[in-house]
This record gives C-alpha cells, sequence and structure tokens, in this order.
C-alpha cells in the first residue's frame, strides 16, 4: 500500500510539475516558420508535406545526395526558416559579365565543396571571379511572389529620372524551359523579371528550389536532370510531387510578425534618413491562385529591384542582367531574429560579412550612400532608436 501512494505521490509531482519540466514554446512573434492565415484543410496537408521534405528529408547517397554537394537537406541552410550561417554560406563563381556564365560545365556556377567517399570536393579554379552568398530566410516569400510585374515595375526608376539618387532596375532573367508565367508575368525580350536570389536571378519559387535541390544537395528532378558532376542527363533523384509541395510550402509560409512594435520614433528615421525609398515598406497582393494570399497588405521592406551598392559591395560576380555591383534589395522583415537561426550571432549582407546592423548599415554605398552618411550623423540615442526599430521587423 505504502508503494502505491508512493507511486500516485510522484506521478502527481510530474504531472503537477509539466510547467516547469516542458519549457513553454516560443511566442509567435518570435518563430519565423509556420503557415500563413486561412489555409484549407487541404492547403494545410500539402503544406505539412512541404514542411517535412524541407526540414525532415536528410539525403543520403542511397538517396541520390552528391556525389558532390554542399548540404545534406534544404533545412541545414536555413534552420527554423531563418538565415544561414557562414557554415552554410555558397560560393557561386565564373560569371565575369551579365553575358552569361562562361565556367558551366568547369564546376560553375556553384562550388561544391563537400563530396562523398571516393570522390574529390571542387575546388575554386584561380583568379575566377566568386561571390559568397549566405541563404537567406524563406518567410513570407510567397506574398513576393504574388506581386505583379507592373508593381515592381512601378518603382523601377533606371535613369533616375525624379533626381532622388536610386535607379532601381529589374533582372531580366531568361526562363528555364519548365517555367509557366503566372497570370501577372509579363515576358520583355523573351525574359521575365526575377525576384528571389541576392540578385533576383530566380524567376519564381519553383526556379529556386529546382535550383537548391540540383547545385546544393546534387539532386536531380525532371525540372533539372543533370548531374552536377558529370553535367550528363540522368533520372530524377526526386519525386515532382515533393518538389512542388516545397515550393507550395514556401509560397505558404507566413509572414514574420512584428514585436516590440512602439518603436515609432525609429520607424520616422529609418523614414527621414531615406532607408524606405528601396526598403520599401508597404505591398498589396493581387488576386492569387492561394485565396490567402489575395489581397493582402504586407510589410517585407524591400521594392525586389537591383541597386548600385557602391565599389565595397562589387565582388566581381553578376547574374542575369545584374552588374558585379548590383544587389537586389533584400527584405528587412524577420531582420531581429536573424541570430536565432546564426548561432546567436547576426551575419548580414549578401556574404555575412556585417556582424551587427549598424555595422551592415555602414556598407551601403552607390545609390545607398546617401542614407549611410545621413545614420552616420546621427546621435548614438537616435541610431538605436533606428535600430530597435529594424530588430522589431
Amino acid at each position: 500500500m505504502l508503494k502505491r501512494w508512493l507511486l500516485f505521490g510522484w506521478m502527481a509531482v510530474i504531472l503537477g510539475g509539466c510547467e516547469w519540466i516542458i519549457p513553454p514554446a516560443p511566442a509567435d512573434n518570435e518563430l519565423l516558420d509556420g503557415p500563413v492565415e486561412g489555409l484549407t484543410p487541404a492547403e494545410s496537408a500539402r503544406f505539412l508535406a512541404g514542411d517535412i521534405a524541407f526540414n525532415d528529408q536528410i539525403f543520403t547517397a542511397e538517396t541520390g545526395l552528391g556525389p558532390i554537394f554542399v548540404a545534406t537537406s534544404c533545412g541545414s541552410c536555413h534552420l527554423g526558416d531563418g538565415k544561414g550561417h557562414p557554415f552554410t554560406t555558397l560560393t557561386r563563381f565564373g560569371q565575369a559579365d551579365p553575358s552569361g556564365n562562361t565556367w558551366i560545365g568547369k564546376g560553375g556556377p556553384q562550388l561544391q565543396n563537400r563530396a562523398m567517399p571516393g570522390y574529390h570536393p571542387e575546388l575554386l579554379p584561380p583568379g575566377v571571379p566568386f561571390s559568397r552568398i549566405t541563404p537567406p530566410a524563406n518567410t513570407g516569400l510567397g506574398y513576393l511572389a504574388a506581386l505583379s510585374d507592373a508593381q515592381i515595375l512601378a518603382n523601377a526608376d533606371e535613369d533616375d529620372l525624379n533626381g532622388d539618387g536610386i535607379s532601381g532596375v529589374p533582372n531580366f532573367i531568361v526562363p528555364r524551359p519548365y517555367f509557366h508565367p503566372g497570370p501577372h508575368q509579363q515576358a520583355v525580350n523573351g525574359k521575365y523579371i526575377g525576384r528571389f536570389g541576392k540578385k533576383a536571378a530566380a524567376i519564381d519559387l519553383l526556379q529556386q528550389t529546382v535550383n537548391a535541390y540540383n547545385q546544393d544537395i546534387g539532386i536531380t528532378s525532371v525540372f533539372e536532370p543533370i548531374d552536377p558532376l558529370t553535367h550528363l542527363p540522368v533520372g530524377p533523384e526526386v519525386d515532382e510531387q515533393t518538389i512542388q509541395d516545397v515550393v507550395f510550402y514556401l509560397r505558404t509560409l507566413k509572414a514574420p510578425t512584428p514585436r516590440n512594435t512602439d518603436s515609432k520614433t525609429g520607424a520616422g528615421l529609418f523614414s527621414t534618413i531615406g532607408c524606405g525609398r528601396c526598403h520599401i515598406p508597404e505591398w498589396t497582393t493581387p488576386l492569387s491562385d492561394i485565396p490567402a494570399l489575395s489581397q493582402k497588405t504586407f510589410h517585407p521592406y524591400t521594392d525586389l529591384l537591383l541597386h548600385d551598392m557602391g565599389p565595397g559591395l562589387d565582388d566581381g560576380y553578376t547574374e542575369g542582367s545584374a552588374e558585379t555591383y548590383e544587389w537586389r534589395t533584400p527584405s528587412l522583415w524577420g531582420l531581429g531574429l536573424s541570430p536565432n537561426s546564426q548561432g546567436g550571432e547576426y551575419y548580414l549582407m549578401h556574404d555575412g560579412r556585417a556582424h551587427s546592423i549598424a555595422e551592415a548599415i555602414q556598407l551601403h554605398g552607390g545609390e545607398a550612400g546617401n542614407s549611410r552618411q545621413l545614420f552616420e550623423e546621427l546621435s548614438d540615442e537616435q541610431k538605436e532608436q533606428l535600430i530597435q526599430f529594424l530588430e522589431s521587423l
């Protein structure tokens, strides 16, 4: 009897103490992953299938990994759907001008720096232009994908006709054979506006996903059946449904939820020093084939255009029609959560060279040079207010 009472007593302690044994779940605004609101049950099931493929499927030699590769899964480069770490940073090389990558077939456009036993990882050829690319966060991409070409072009000003010093231009990309334009995409001389990637070299999330499987993991698909080692056609190593599920997952990841939203002074400073001319705060989607993305107002802080960022950020590499000194304006939402996936530190800019938000701002040149100068002229208190605002997005 005593043993039974002792057993009941310990069970009561364990069950009653779950609150201190099991830590509380993070608040929604501290997480980047999770679906957009309003998905149907069928869409939610597809989101889950894509989530599993993206975050849980780890490739091995038996399932097609490599034989040369960078990562073994999608999620290993985007922990919690956040930004990558220097360990997962990619190396792109070989393209010296906008005419095309002259090193395809000789290792380019991406360096596979790991290899299966019996194979050798690729080495960067000497004297070849290259760029280090830190994987971006994934959240909210479906909202950006839903925008129309006309909305993006409305902010382009190649010749700076309004005289504000900002001359953003789209990156026009030759579509892959499997590309099917959406209702809001229009060809210009056979090319389409790129939206994704550091230089906006991917037209849509299907291209981004297919390329990542092939170039990052060495996995072929019906969309990209070329082996990255031999450059010969081979059978698909991941099925089409999995690719489409991952694309749906990326399209329906929620946008980051703002935190500490009382930083109105910082928001005013952001506008005053001109950051919002490239990092456009607010957009509204047109109608979408996914109703949960239709006619939604969201706040990514980007214009999806290429901008001259000055000689300090000119790495000699380009993609599509982008010049070597041009970079697509990155989204700022979720910026304050970046250390969660980057080992507790910031690794910002295209290659992770900046270790704080202030350092990232001070690396801006070219069209952003005036905003950088105005930032440097702020008082220490004003700089802190601006940074607190950016961390809240």
